[in-house]
């Protein structure tokens, strides 16, 4: 094994026997884990961490205005499995359909449902689940 890289996809050696043997969690970790480190080095550490930033901006946002108390876990997974640029485009979406309906402002149940299913319809026409998976015991 080598060491001094950022990440495994930096050496030579990856996928590597530790890197298998490694537990990642659900298959879906594993999934978002794996494409995680074959983006960054398709697009290089800077980028990639600029799009974890879009993300973290995106979570803010929903959380900010569109949370009931129910939704953080949607929200966040939608952020981690989608890309950024989609995820701001739902939002964008939903925000008009918010305005164009007259959804009362205050009523933030009716705000979530409109923002969650718009998040929803965009990541099935992108063949993305967004059902969260418990880890099995």
């Amino acid at each position: 094994m080598k060491w001094g890289f950022t990440t495994c996809i930096e050496c030579d050696e990856y996928p590597c026997e530790r890197y298998v043997r490694r537990s990642w969690g659900t298959d879906q970790e594993s999934r978002v884990a794996q494409e995680n480190l074959k983006r960054i080095k398709r697009v290089g550490l800077q980028v990639w961490l600029e799009e974890q930033r879009e993300r973290r901006l995106l979570v803010e946002e929903l959380l900010d205005n569109y949370n009931e108390g129910r939704s953080m876990s949607f929200y966040c997974l939608a952020c981690t499995l989608m890309p950024p640029n989609l995820v701001s485009k739902a939002v964008d979406e939903a925000r008009e359909i918010l305005i164009n309906n007259q959804v009362d402002a205050s009523d933030i149940k009716a705000k979530a449902k409109t923002v969650k299913l718009v998040i929803q319809d965009a990541a099935a026409q992108c063949s993305i689940d967004l059902k969260l998976r418990k880890k099995s015991k």
